[in-house]
């Protein structure tokens, strides 16, 4: 079968790489399972909940792009997703600063 310009392109990776993120991954969530029981001896949780935000986002976006195949995909696929996502925190940042302000007056 002839080799297409969309095959020189789009090489996905080997297992090896698969393996890799997979490790990385579990390191990950060791870390936010060992951050998330640092709460009860005391650990800040102004510094430890923002901790546990970045490491969820970097752990969404190393499965999004590697395992979902994103990152291979073109980049109007991936442009979409990520318009989705920032619009998604947007109205997520909206709903949490209302809970966290409570009712405005006028409103």
């Amino acid at each position: 079968m002839a080799e297409t310009e969309y095959d020189k392109e789009h090489t996905h990776p080997g297992v090896g790489q698969y393996v890799e993120i997979g490790i990385i991954l579990a390191v990950m969530t060791l870390l936010e399972v060992i951050l998330f029981e640092s709460f009860d001896r005391g650990f800040s949780t102004q510094v430890g909940i923002p901790a546990l935000i970045v490491l969820t986002i970097l752990k969404f976006l190393l499965v999004v792009l590697w395992f979902m195949h994103l990152r291979f995909d073109h980049k109007l696929f991936r442009r979409l997703f990520f318009v989705g996502v920032a619009l998604a925190l947007l109205v997520f940042g909206i709903v949490g600063a209302n809970f966290y302000l409570g009712p405005q007056p006028g409103f």
